[in-house]
């Protein structure tokens, strides 16, 4: 979804969305703590846009996943702190929507079948 064709929604939704975007990522802990919370309203109160919360998640999972063989093992990631810098960048990015789209799919299609 284009950020300009987002309906509003309020505070909350807001939140609950970028919080169960955050726990569903593939590499975090899954669970949800209150500086999340604290960081999620944040966001908001900036207007930093759902969908470039949500791509900056895919992003960086991406691109934890998609490292080169023989990598070492990451960590869980236990904060939603940890994608700030990424969020960052994704504002400033000027990449259609349908490459996000491409990474959800290559991420689903890499949980789907390991490769």
């Amino acid at each position: 979804m284009d950020p300009v064709e987002e309906r509003p929604i309020s505070r909350q939704e807001y939140i609950q969305k970028v919080l169960s975007a955050y726990r569903q990522t593939p590499g975090t802990a899954g669970t949800i703590r209150q500086p999340d919370r604290l960081l999620a309203a944040r966001l908001q109160d900036r207007g930093v846009p759902l969908a470039a919360v949500e791509n900056a998640l895919v992003l960086a999972a991406a691109r934890r996943i998609f490292r080169a063989p023989g990598s070492p093992p990451l960590g869980t990631i236990r904060s939603l702190a940890y994608f700030s810098a990424v969020i960052e960048e994704v504002l400033e990015l000027r990449v259609k929507p349908e490459y996000f789209q491409y990474l959800r799919d290559k991420i689903r299609r890499f949980i789907q079948t390991g490769r």
